[in-house]
């Protein structure tokens, strides 16, 4: 195998294939604040997650599985939990806070304090963060990177 040519250095956004878009835009608008970037016609959405974004996109052609799953990062995951709850929807098992969307879509939120992810204070703000506070253990995973912490 040949060296790397490139250094990954994240997540510019991921797609998400839904059943219904307005319904998908409706249940994350539930869960979360975000801005909707934009629409094209009736088959995708953008929503924005600070310097990145997740597109919806539809129809739904992959049917759910177990193990396929995307994390998304809060800033409160009980407010998420205490919105699902009230909502009636399923939290399944796993590490983190895990659930599926209307359209099966399996998702775990995770609080932003208590990972190995820095956001500029621009990048926070934009999304309505106030504190970007890490715990202990976040904070010493990051300074084991040489990424401060």
């Amino acid at each position: 195998m040949t060296e790397p040519t490139a250094h990954l250095v994240g997540i510019n956004h991921i797609a998400l294939e839904v059943d219904d878009l307005d319904a998908a835009i409706d249940f994350f608008r539930r869960l979360f604040t975000f801005e909707l970037r934009g629409r094209h016609g009736d088959s995708m959405a953008f929503l924005d997650a600070g310097d990145q974004f997740i597109a919806l996109s539809t129809p739904r052609q992959q049917p759910p599985d177990d193990d396929r799953h995307f994390g998304l990062v809060v800033d409160d995951q009980q407010a998420v939990r205490d919105v699902l709850d009230a909502n009636g929807v399923e939290i399944l098992p796993g590490r983190g806070l895990n659930f599926r969307d209307p359209s099966g879509n399996r998702i775990e939120i995770v609080e932003y304090a208590d990972i190995q992810m820095i956001k500029t204070d621009a990048a926070l703000r934009a999304v309505g963060v106030t504190d970007g506070t890490k715990t202990p253990k976040a904070q010493a995973e990051l300074r084991e990177k040489g990424l401060g912490g």
